[in-house]
């Protein structure tokens, strides 16, 4: 096991339910400076995990371990934290509690204070998913929080956005093996049409225009909807990916007690130091609900960035002057810059 697991007990969420004897999983890079002052929080995206992570840093980078105390944490529903695929019953598969980004991110939170002893962080950083939580932290803990970069994500998942995964969750639900979640083998005609309709979304137009497919490595448009077919076919569990699915769906950094539905109330309490970068062909995370967030925040910097890979701009290795702005982003924050 290449990471370490919090045991948080017996969890009220923010729904009023209970999740049993939960856990996050999470891997540490680095050292905690004297003062603790060095901390790094990556959460995981949708289909992320603390492996996957590690693209987003390394040494001689804007985030290194050399320098900075690295806490990359698997979101609850990833298969490695609480999930449906690793809770007992009577909380198992289709019956895992609805979880939101706020018990994430407060579980999380006891996670960095009582496990590691952390009274402060640098900077919350993430792509997608991951980037919703730099929001969620800056907002559920405003005191706690120096510095967020989330990058093609938003503060609050929007009515489009929403009716996206409405549609891949129908495309995976439509599986006769599905069965309502109770599927006694997986459902892997559901999981290959979640991944051929995903796959469409998470690239631009001009992407596929242009075959740009071909500079990471597929000769045609089939060759990546297969390569997306495999991948969700063999390494996701159908339950986990709904679970997250909801988690996405309900995003909203305004929930919960503080704010209570005010979302320009929470944008505006946000102390962070904040760069949200957005690609501006992203399809369902697209540059003008962030220009809308920083509209309402204050020590803030919207840096749009144009890229054909839309969404997946943001993936390690596809766009490299993406990267370099991230990494231009990241060393800012960070006061190397």
């Amino acid at each position: 096991m290449d990471y370490e697991k919090f045991e948080l007990g017996d969890v009220t969420l923010l729904s009023g339910e209970a999740l049993r004897s939960a856990f996050l999983a999470y891997k540490t890079y680095g050292t905690l400076d004297a003062n603790k002052s060095n901390v790094v929080v990556l959460p995981t995206f949708y289909t992320g995990s603390h492996q996957r992570n590690e693209g987003f840093f390394g040494p001689g980078r804007a985030i290194d371990p050399d320098k900075h105390f690295v806490v990359s944490i698997d979101m609850f529903g990833n298969g490695f934290s609480s999930s449906p695929s690793n809770t007992e019953s009577p909380q198992d598969g289709p019956r895992f509690p609805h979880v939101s980004l706020w018990d994430n991110v407060a579980c999380q939170y006891r996670l960095i204070t009582e496990a590691l002893g952390v009274k402060r962080i640098a900077l919350v950083t993430g792509w997608s998913m991951a980037g919703c939580q730099a929001y969620q932290w800056a907002a559920q803990y405003p005191d706690f929080v120096d510095a967020i970069l989330p990058f093609c994500a938003s503060a609050k998942t929007s009515p489009h956005n929403y009716v996206f995964l409405e549609g891949i969750r129908a495309a995976l639900c439509a599986d006769q093996n599905w069965n309502n979640g109770e599927y006694t083998s997986p459902p892997i005609d559901g999981l290959k049409a979640f991944a051929r309709v995903y796959a469409g979304w998470a690239f631009s137009q001009t992407f596929y225009r242009d075959s740009l497919y071909k500079t990471i490595g597929y000769e045609s448009i089939e060759d990546l909807l297969v390569d997306w077919e495999e991948d969700h076919a063999e390494n996701w569990d159908a339950n986990n990916l709904l679970c997250k699915l909801r988690t996405w769906q309900t995003s909203d950094i305004s929930l919960g007690p503080t704010y209570q539905g005010n979302f320009m109330m929470a944008l505006k309490s946000i102390k962070a130091k904040s760069i949200l970068m957005a690609c501006t062909q992203d399809l369902y995370f697209p540059p003008e609900d962030n220009a809308i967030e920083a509209s309402h925040m204050t020590n803030v910097e919207f840096r749009p960035f144009d890229s054909p890979f839309g969404h997946c701009a943001a993936n390690p290795g596809n766009d490299k002057g993406f990267t370099s702005a991230l990494e231009d982003g990241l060393r800012q924050l960070l006061g190397e810059k």
